[in-house]
């Protein structure tokens, strides 16, 4: 089972940028789906996520600016960020749980047993 990102790349304050993540397999089995972001070193946040049921649920810093979707017919999931400031500049990385995830906020990383490979994002102010 692989996880493949896509996007990333650099851009200034402002500007827009969308992340991208294919399942090798069916998202069906999937419960919850996440964004997270890891500075060196630190641990992994979540940034945001997305349930089988379409709840999405998103990081404080993030609300308003980034979107969380996904496409079962695709087996993918994506992350379009939006209105991005110097802050928002990590690697990110996407995720996928078999459990079901819910409560108002991102699931911590160690529920996660699928992981893409990382994207870095350099915002410049």
């Amino acid at each position: 089972v692989r996880l493949e990102q896509s996007g990333g790349g650099s851009v200034q304050a402002g500007g827009s940028l969308k992340l991208s993540c294919t399942m090798s397999e069916s998202l069906e089995t999937y419960g919850c789906l996440a964004w997270f972001r890891q500075a060196p070193g630190q641990v992994r946040r979540g940034v945001a996520s997305i349930n089988r049921a379409l709840k999405s649920m998103y990081e404080s810093s993030v609300k308003g600016r980034f979107t969380i979707s996904k496409d079962d017919a695709k087996n993918a999931f994506y992350l379009e960020m939006n209105s991005l400031e110097a802050g928002d500049s990590d690697v990110y990385y996407c995720a996928a749980a078999r459990n079901f995830c819910v409560g108002d906020l991102v699931p911590v990383a160690p529920i996660f047993q699928v992981w893409g490979q990382g994207s870095q994002i350099i915002v410049s102010s």
